[in-house]
């Protein structure tokens, strides 16, 4: 293959103080490009990123990704807990997009309850679905007044 054809060519070196270069930014400058930064971030984002890294990692503690290292149900169900604690909040912004969630939590949910674990007195069961986000809901995710 030839330098031409080569389908990842290198990533040329940021031109001096172009963005993404911070090597000669002075604390100040730097200071204000990460003050720029978080000013960006929205807590929405977060919390979803924070849903969805939970929900990776507990499929890998529970065995779920086909990795070779040993079940750690604890975890899983630290991973439930944090999940089902931040998905009122994040629900209603995700929209279609929910069902993915929720059909994750239900897979953990399922692994956790046959693995056997028990989880600690005062713990939620594992399959007792979150509660609502907005308003009482049946199955089919629509609203249904006096359920």
């Amino acid at each position: 293959m030839t330098a031409d054809s080569d389908p990842h060519p290198p990533t040329p070196a940021p031109e001096p103080g172009a963005e993404g270069d911070l090597g000669d930014l002075s604390e100040e400058e730097l200071r204000a490009a990460y003050e720029a930064e978080i000013a960006r971030v929205r807590v929405e984002d977060v919390l979803v990123q924070t849903v969805v890294s939970l929900l990776n990692l507990a499929a890998r503690k529970a065995g779920l990704t086909g990795g070779e290292e040993e079940p750690d149900f604890e975890q899983v169900r630290q991973a439930i807990d944090g999940t089902r604690a931040l998905l009122p909040l994040v629900e209603p912004g995700l929209g279609p997009d929910a069902k993915q969630i929720r059909d994750a939590l239900s897979q953990l949910q399922l692994a956790y309850a046959r693995s056997g674990a028990t989880p600690p007195p005062g713990a939620a069961a594992p399959d007792e679905p979150p509660p609502p986000a907005s308003g009482p809901r049946s199955g089919s995710g629509l609203w249904v007044p006096g359920q």
